[in-house]
């Protein structure tokens, strides 16, 4: 029998030297611990970076948080104003987004999952869906605009809501057909041979496999509108004044923060600062409450 048969382990191959086999063991190894350093440094990278944001956050506006930011709303310099105002129009204009874009986006990304396969118009939605998720926010601001600003001579929450609810749309879509691709076929399955109609299977047993994932997209699409500025800018402009009408200009804390952040007055600035500090541990006691309700129950 030649050397090329069988090797000492019996697997098929030429048999091979203890010490050659040592010497790749040493340098899968080595390999080994290069990739995982290379993670863990970009991990504490990634960390650090996190930490230094959050500490400049509390240093520069924990100091100006007071029960005036959330009494008043936004006044002239000098004035004493707060953000009452902003921080109510940012709640009435990021929900009324995420009212509007995520039941959309969890149909379209249904459809795409479970009945749209390889056809043509499923590739079409798709691609578009990929193009609204990389387009620049400043162009869904100006496509509003263009559509429900300029005809009708006014800007107006509705608008700043809408073009919240365009970049929601693509969040929830991509989140929603990648969970419901991960479901086991055998869940439809088993449902099917029960007797249950497929949009039964899919609302009573794919949505509930995948509510972890689908949820976890509504908060990235949240957190990621909560920040945005540019939309608004074009869309309900912002308002100095208390207004809850979305037939009106309405204030945000994006525009807030934009327009107080490059003053020339303190007071205006560690508003800013203060506004950054609300949207960020906002959005990060959001995942956290959401994270806890959707734990899994042992």
């Amino acid at each position: 029998m030649s050397a090329s048969t069988v090797n000492p382990v019996g697997s098929r191959g030429p048999a091979r030297d203890p010490r050659v086999a040592a010497m790749l063991s040493r340098r899968r190894q080595r390999r080994n611990m290069v990739a995982a350093g290379l993670c863990m440094a970009a991990t504490t990278v990634g960390l650090a970076l996190l930490a230094l944001i959050l500490a400049t956050l509390l240093w520069l506006g924990a100091g100006g948080v007071h029960w005036s930011v959330f009494a008043h709303s936004t006044r002239p310099p000098g004035s004493g104003g707060g953000l009452l105002n902003a921080i109510v129009g940012s709640l009435i204009q990021t929900g009324l987004g995420t009212v509007i874009g995520t039941p959309i986006g969890l149909l379209v990304g249904t459809y795409l999952s479970e009945y749209a396969g390889n056809s043509r118009l499923g590739g079409a939605v798709r691609f578009v869906s990929d193009v609204l998720l990389s387009a620049p926010s400043i162009l869904i601001g100006l496509f509003v605009y263009a559509v429900l600003v300029n005809p009708f001579n006014g800007f107006s929450g509705i608008a700043g809501s809408v073009a919240l609810a365009v970049i929601v749309i693509p969040i929830v879509v991509r989140t929603t057909e990648d969970m419901l691709r991960l479901i086991p076929v055998s869940l439809r399955e088993a449902a099917v041979a029960l007797g249950a109609p497929k949009w039964k299977s899919i609302v009573f047993v794919c949505y509930r496999a995948a509510l972890d994932g689908i949820a976890t997209g509504v908060l990235l699409a949240i957190a990621r509108v909560a920040g945005e500025t540019a939309p608004l800018l074009f869309t309900s402009l912002g308002n100095l004044n208390w207004s809850t009408s979305l037939t009106q200009p309405m204030a945000s804390l994006p525009v807030t923060i934009y327009q107080y952040a490059g003053s020339a007055f303190d007071d205006w600035v560690q508003l800013a600062w203060v506004g950054a500090l609300l949207i960020t541990f906002g959005v990060l006691a959001l995942n956290i409450l959401a994270r806890v309700v959707l734990r899994p129950r042992v």
